[in-house]
C-alpha cells in the first residue's frame, strides 16, 4: 500500500511540473511570438449577414491598399511606421466602400495592442495573447472579427486570403526562431497534452 502511496505522489509531481513547464514556456513562446508580428483586425458591425459581407469588402479594399505600401518590408519597425502614416487613408478607404454599399457606419483604424483569442490561419494556430494590430472597427465593432497577420506579409499576396502559401511561409519563417516556427504548428498537440496532465491532476486530487 506505501508503496501505492509512493507511486501515486511521484505521478502528481510529475504531472504539476510537466503542466508548469508547459504553461511557462507557452507564455515565453507567445510573448515572443507576439512582439515580432503585426496583425490585421476587422471588426464587422454584426452578426447580419450584410455586415459580415461588408466587413469582407472593406478587408479587401485595405488590402489593396496596403499591399504595395508593406511590399519588401524585412522589419517591424518600418512595417509598423508605414501602418502608422496610412492610418487616416485607411479609414478613407474602408469608409468609401461603407459608403458604396450603401451605408452609413463611421469606421475607426488604429495600430492598437489588443487581446486575441487562439486563431488558427492556415497551417499556423497562434495562442491566444495581447498582440500589436491595426485594427479596423466598423460602426458598433459588435460583429465577428476577420484577421491575419500583417508582418510579416501573411495576408496580401494574393486574393485568396485563407491559405498561406509558400512565400508566406517562407515570410514568417525569416522572422521567427525555429521553435517559435515550430510552435504555431504544434499548438494544438501541446493543448491535448496539457488537457491529459489537467485530468491526471484532477484525478489525484479527488483520491
Amino acid at each position: 500500500m506505501k508503496r501505492w502511496i509512493k507511486i501515486v505522489m511521484v505521478c502528481a509531481v510529475a504531472a504539476l511540473l510537466f503542466g508548469g513547464m508547459y504553461q511557462y514556456r507557452q507564455q515565453r513562446l507567445t510573448e515572443e511570438i507576439a512582439g515580432k508580428i503585426i496583425r490585421f483586425h476587422v471588426r464587422a458591425n454584426s452578426d447580419t449577414k450584410a455586415d459580415q459581407e461588408l466587413k469582407l469588402k472593406v478587408r479587401d479594399a485595405i488590402g489593396t491598399y496596403m499591399q504595395p505600401k508593406l511590399s519588401g518590408i524585412t522589419d517591424i519597425n518600418t512595417s509598423r511606421k508605414v501602418v502608422e502614416q496610412n492610418l487616416k487613408q485607411v479609414e478613407n478607404t474602408a469608409s468609401g466602400v461603407i459608403a458604396a454599399e450603401g451605408y452609413t457606419y463611421d469606421v475607426k483604424a488604429s495600430l492598437t495592442v489588443t487581446d486575441f483569442p487562439e486563431k488558427t490561419y492556415g497551417p499556423y494556430t497562434f495562442p491566444a495573447g495581447k498582440y500589436e494590430a491595426l485594427e479596423v472597427v466598423i460602426g458598433k465593432g459588435g460583429g465577428h472579427n476577420w484577421w491575419c497577420v500583417m508582418y510579416p506579409n501573411l495576408c496580401f499576396f494574393n486574393s485568396t486570403y485563407e491559405v498561406v502559401d509558400q512565400e508566406a511561409e517562407k515570410s514568417l519563417h525569416q522572422v521567427l526562431t525555429q521553435e517559435e516556427y515550430q510552435s504555431l504548428m504544434e499548438q494544438k498537440n501541446y493543448q491535448v497534452k496539457f488537457a491529459l496532465v489537467e485530468r491526471i491532476q484532477k484525478f489525484f486530487e479527488n483520491l
